[in-house]
């Protein structure tokens, strides 16, 4: 399917200079969104996966929805503060500035295979931080996975050692 052509590009959002592709327009589709979930099953299935971690907030879409396909747990990754149990925090950079992820302390198991989903990839540093905190806990990458892919900024050097996965991608 040609996903692109459901995707929505917002120049100068949220600043200028900035060319945001919105995958709203994709998701309102839904014969775009069961294809997505298809092709992220059809790719994971069979793996091992004991955790899909989904990253905030667009991870929970595609993650949620993986998880019960593959009979894995799902586990959400959030911004500090918005997790109401004891949690591991990192800090890291993004394009726009610095930030933190939060994580439970008690959602991955020593040893467990971890999928980490999120709906895109452009420096890394979000997904980086995501398998700083799985590896905290003890747990085994077993992927990282994304919707889009901005190949031109390179995100996938962050990620060096893991089998990366994107469905659509951007020069």
């Amino acid at each position: 399917m040609d996903y692109k052509s459901f995707i929505r590009e917002v120049p100068d959002f949220p600043k200028p200079g900035i060319l945001f592709y919105d995958i709203t327009t994709l998701l309102k589709e839904p014969t775009c969104l069961r294809s997505i979930i298809d092709e992220l099953v059809e790719t994971y299935q069979g793996k091992g996966i004991a955790k899909v971690v989904g990253i905030e907030s667009r991870g929970f879409i595609f993650g949620s929805p993986l998880a019960y396909h593959l009979n894995a747990g799902f586990v959400p990754v959030r911004k500090p503060g918005k997790l109401p149990a004891d949690s591991y925090e990192v800090k890291y950079n993004l394009e726009y500035g610095s930030t933190s992820l939060a994580i439970h302390r008690d959602a991955i198991q020593e040893g467990e295979s971890v999928l980490i989903l999120d709906d895109l990839l452009a420096t890394g540093g979000t997904a980086e931080a995501t398998v700083r905190l799985i590896r905290q806990l003890g747990g085994e990458i077993a992927g990282v996975g994304f919707l889009v892919e901005l190949l031109g900024l390179e995100g996938r050097k962050k990620l060096d050692g893991y089998a990366v996965h994107s469905l659509i991608n951007y020069a």
